[in-house]
């Protein structure tokens, strides 16, 4: 009841499209579950699909039509009004969750849950609803129905809350402001030099908004008794891509690999078939995250690299020092990166036009410099995020506790989460600059 007030009060009657995705996938699982498996996982698959079709890619599906019928000149005044349709908040999460559920169910890895209030509390948990993990229902099945709420679990989550939202807030936040100021201009009139700052404070925001959200729903869950598993394992550490789907928005990458990737193959069939089923795999990814040619293009992108990385690339990456393959890595993301922040692909690709090969730009350079002078919280933000992008934090504790004892070690990190969960709310209350990433998602 607590998650339908939490969703309801910021989405009103689209609340029903939720409900309408719950009360399907149990009526699924209780089909696949009495022996007419097909039916009740092909109902499940086509209801998800068509919600997402409808609320997420109906407007985009319908402006590449209408741009196909002006290319052979029969569009009419029909085609421009068709309404267009809002995006309901966590619809791409909600709807893998319920979609993983029926697929366990007809694949035998779990058993169908005969208690409505037990799954609808699954799909609508409003910890993770709006931006994620993507939580299946096999990892918190039995907790669902028993869990044990310990101070310990409760101050872990505790923890991990305030850290989370000082990632969002102070970190992901300030290098907003950067990357909004940059990426405001043309990208002819953005000179070299601030168009790769805009793009790797970009890289900045996005790790830490969205590492922030994942650790805010693991900590909440954690106070209320749920043990989610981790979405980010330190990506920006990677050294190559392989490794980097291995820690950025793991419930993701390992929901496309169990659920999409094997169910085409996977890598059974052949090298060709493989390359194929990455291109297919990668293709959807970008189109998950957001209608538009361009998440299409960044998936693409990485799904290119892989296929090299596959195709021996990865062996001749090994013969390398680590520290070019860490390079390889950062250079491809950030690239990528441009990709996913740009309006459309023919800004993106001024925007690497604009970072490899030289332009002095039409800005004066004294504007960013006052701008930094006068915002020196964002530097400071941005220096902040480079350094714990690495696992700088676990390192820290550890060196702490050497020369000053555990007990005195555990005592000045909870004094130094208190004042930085004191510093958070202060932002909280202050800014009104709150953008979210992937609440568009």
């Amino acid at each position: 009841m607590a998650s339908l007030f939490f969703y309801t009060w910021g989405e009103d009657k689209i609340v029903l499209v939720m409900l309408f995705s719950t009360v399907m996938d149990f009526g699924c699982g209780q089909i696949i579950d009495r022996g007419w498996r097909k039916l009740g996982l092909g109902l499940s698959v086509f209801v998800n699909l068509s919600l997402l079709g409808i609320f997420k890619y109906f407007n985009f599906a319908f402006e590449n039509f209408h741009t196909l019928l002006d290319f052979f000149e029969i569009a009419g005044p029909v085609y421009h009004s068709v309404p267009q349709i809002a995006l309901p908040i966590g619809i791409s999460f909600y709807t893998f969750q319920t979609l993983s559920y029926s697929i366990d169910v007809y694949r035998g890895n779990v058993k169908a849950s005969r208690n409505f209030i037990e799954f609808g509390a699954y799909v609508t948990m409003f910890p993770q609803l709006v931006a994620g993990p993507i939580v299946r229902y096999s990892t918190i099945q039995a907790q669902l129905k028993s869990r044990t709420i310990t101070v310990d679990g409760f101050s872990v989550g505790v923890r991990r809350f305030v850290t989370g939202l000082a990632k969002k807030m102070l970190i992901a936040n300030s290098c907003a402001q950067v990357v909004d100021m940059v990426f405001e201009f043309s990208p002819t009139e953005v000179s070299t030099g601030w168009a790769w700052i805009g793009i790797l404070a970009y890289s900045l925001q996005i790790y830490f908004d969205f590492s922030g959200y994942s650790d805010m729903a693991i900590g909440l869950g954690r106070m209320l008794g749920f043990n989610f598993l981790e979405n980010f394992n330190y990506p920006y550490v990677a050294k190559s891509v392989q490794d980097f789907w291995r820690r950025w928005h793991i419930s993701l990458s390992t929901w496309f690999r169990d659920y999409l990737y094997i169910s085409l193959g996977g890598n059974r069939s052949g090298n060709t078939r493989t390359y194929v089923n990455l291109v297919v795999v990668f293709a959807v990814t970008g189109l998950w995250h957001g209608a538009s040619w361009n998440f299409v293009f960044w998936g693409l992108f990485h799904g290119t690299f892989l296929i090299f990385e596959r195709a021996g690339g990865g062996l001749l990456l090994k013969k390398l020092p680590g520290i070019v393959r860490h390079i390889y890595v950062l250079l491809m993301v950030v690239v990528g990166w441009v990709f996913f922040r740009a309006d459309n692909l023919e800004i993106a690709l001024g925007y690497l036009n604009t970072m490899f090969s030289y332009n002095s730009g039409y800005i004066p350079a004294n504007e960013y410099l006052g701008f930094f002078n006068d915002n020196r919280l964002v530097l400071t933000a941005g220096l902040a995020g480079c350094f714990f992008a690495m696992p700088s934090y676990n390192f820290i504790q550890r060196r702490v506790s050497v020369y000053v004892g555990s007990t005195t070690a555990k005592a000045l990190e909870y004094g130094a989460l208190l004042l930085l969960f004191i510093l958070t709310l202060t932002f909280v209350a202050a800014d009104s600059y709150n953008p979210f990433i992937y609440f568009r998602f």
